[in-house]
């Protein structure tokens, strides 16, 4: 397959709004604005915008890799980290809520995201089998 296709593919354009979105949140709830430091602050809040970045970066990588990949044992492990990520991004925002994020309705829309996400994964899962 190849980049033009994967960019076509409604699974990766799908990962790429979650990705998007992810980076927003992280953006406005982190208290360190330079994104590309957050792993190194003390902040838990500033900790978990940059673990919920990296999951959702994650994501359209491994989406890429099952589709480029021949072999089925390297394409179900890459699913079964992308149903990690997931589970992941969804703690994130439970994290978040609960470390005081006044802003609930942003947490909400990314947990929605993550609902629709999941609508393409498992139609997308099931068209690879």
């Amino acid at each position: 397959m190849s980049r033009k296709n994967l960019r076509n593919l409604p699974i990766y354009k799908k990962s790429l709004e979650l990705c998007s979105m992810s980076r927003a949140i992280a953006s406005y709830v982190s208290l360190n604005k330079d994104l590309r430091k957050l792993c190194h602050s003390n902040s838990l809040r500033d900790s978990v915008a940059d673990a919920l970045l990296t999951d959702a970066i994650l994501i359209p990588q491994k989406i890429a890799a099952v589709e480029f990949s021949n072999n089925p044992m390297e394409r179900v492990a890459h699913m079964s980290f992308i149903n990690i990520m997931i589970k992941n991004i969804n703690s994130y925002c439970m994290g978040l809520e609960k470390d005081g994020i006044k802003e609930i309705e942003y947490i909400d829309l990314l947990r929605k995201e993550i609902k629709s996400f999941r609508k393409y994964y498992k139609k997308w899962r099931g068209s690879l089998n």
